[in-house]
């Protein structure tokens, strides 16, 4: 949160599941076109919020199963946890609110007395978010006379139905509604508040997010009838409420050219960078644009022909230097040499490059520091490297594009290369 000194232009907050994620996507390819968007275009200046019903255990059980970006807010479990960067360093402010008329133990003692209730997994069990199971032909009357219960035992709950069969009761101040406008309280106390915030989701417990005032919101296209039916009962005359005719990240990306909040031109649907001129070029889209190529190379989704390599040449200072993991070096001259031998060595594999957190710090009036991970899948495999480049300016401004004049690598904690004999950028 340190690096955001102004209003972030944009804040996207987003549910995970079936929403940035989509789960009948096994290449994931919308979630990686708005990844590449978002490090190209977004980073910089902008918030990216993951808003999700999952306790933290499964959240991060997820990242490993998924390309997920690190977002620069997490709230959790709908709505009950926020925490802070890549540490998720907790807010102690949203647990104080929380703890008001709650009590956790009471809560157990109450639901226990209901059948149709089956406790779901310890995980999701958690200090202000207690979760069940319960058919949906019986939920609606359940929910009714165990908020009468509650509320006897001076209790002040919120009951939510979502899925079609999860049911979770929170503290009253809690929700992902209640969480979102608490985030966006708290900016605009400290003289941040974002220009424009986009709210996305696809269930009932998402529902909350677009009842926030001056709030954009999108529902992708394969919401949950629950949630098209709340749309239709509160917010159909609201033309800041979409229903997406893509799905899941596609969704994403189509709100946010349909309410003109910036780009939602991803990288990832540029077929010829060498060709492709855009119109305000970042070291981030730089970023993007180099291992974006390298993925497709590799894949052999390009043409094999000089001219690229002469271009990726190009943009490299002739004395690059690449530092590797082990301490070896090599030009990077050198390295893209070999990489010419590597061409589609993993056509019709599962392999994929992403770049996540990626910061670019001036140095000088035309150079950057750029901080960045370098994922890798490959197979079953996934490796990170932590990466640090220094690029200048060609000629009088970025618009001319980049040159890459060093670059320093090393691995990621628990997601080293086995094999790292191919691991060139």
């Amino acid at each position: 949160m340190d690096r955001i000194t102004k209003a972030a232009r944009l804040m996207i907050v987003s549910d995970l599941d079936h929403t940035m994620v989509d789960h009948h996507d096994p290449e994931n390819l919308s979630l990686l076109r708005f990844n590449a968007l978002w490090e190209s275009n977004y980073r910089h200046d902008s918030l990216l919020v993951f808003s999700t019903g999952r306790s933290p255990i499964l959240y991060k059980q997820l990242r490993k199963e998924k390309p997920m970006l690190t977002p620069d807010i997490t709230i959790m479990s709908v709505g009950t946890e926020i925490t802070y960067g890549n540490s998720m360093l907790p807010d102690d402010g949203w647990v104080e609110i929380l703890n008001q008329k709650w009590d956790r133990n009471i809560v157990t003692e109450e639901t226990s007395k209901f059948p149709e209730l089956t406790l779901q997994a310890e995980t999701e069990q958690r200090p202000h978010k207690v979760s069940f199971y319960v058919d949906k032909t019986k939920a609606q009357v359940v929910m009714k006379e165990l908020s009468d219960c509650l509320k006897k035992r001076g209790l002040d709950v919120k009951i939510i139905y979502s899925g079609g069969m999860d049911l979770d009761i929170l503290p009253q101040g809690a929700g992902k509604g209640q969480a979102l406008a608490y985030l966006l309280k708290k900016l605009k106390t400290e003289g941040v508040p974002p220009v424009n915030t986009l709210a996305c989701g696809d269930s009932g417990n998402d529902a909350e997010l677009f009842s926030i005032p001056d709030v954009y919101g999108v529902m992708v296209s394969n919401a949950q009838e629950e949630l098209l039916q709340w749309h239709a009962e509160n917010a159909k005359g609201n033309p800041n409420i979409i229903h997406a005719k893509e799905r899941c990240a596609a969704g994403i990306i189509e709100a946010i050219g349909h309410f003109k909040l910036g780009s939602n031109s991803s990288p990832r649907d540029v077929a010829d960078f060498v060709e492709c001129k855009v119109d305000h070029v970042n070291p981030g889209y730089e970023v993007v644009k180099f291992y974006l190529f390298y993925e497709r190379w590799r894949r052999g989704e390009t043409d094999n022909c000089e001219t690229y390599i002469s271009s990726l040449k190009a943009s490299c200072d002739p004395s690059a230097i690449v530092v590797f993991p082990s301490g070896a070096e090599k030009t990077l001259h050198e390295c893209i040499h070999t990489m010419k031998g590597c061409y589609g060595d993993q056509k019709g594999k599962q392999f994929r490059i992403w770049v996540d957190r990626v910061l670019s710090t001036p140095t000088g009036s035309s150079t950057w520091l750029v901080k960045f991970d370098k994922w890798e899948l490959s197979g079953d495999e996934r490796c990170c490297c932590v990466i640090t480049a220094k690029i200048s300016a060609k000629g009088s401004g970025a618009s001319y594009g980049y040159t890459w004049v060093n670059v320093q690598q090393k691995w990621l904690e628990e997601y080293e290369k086995k094999d790292d004999s191919t691991w060139l950028f």
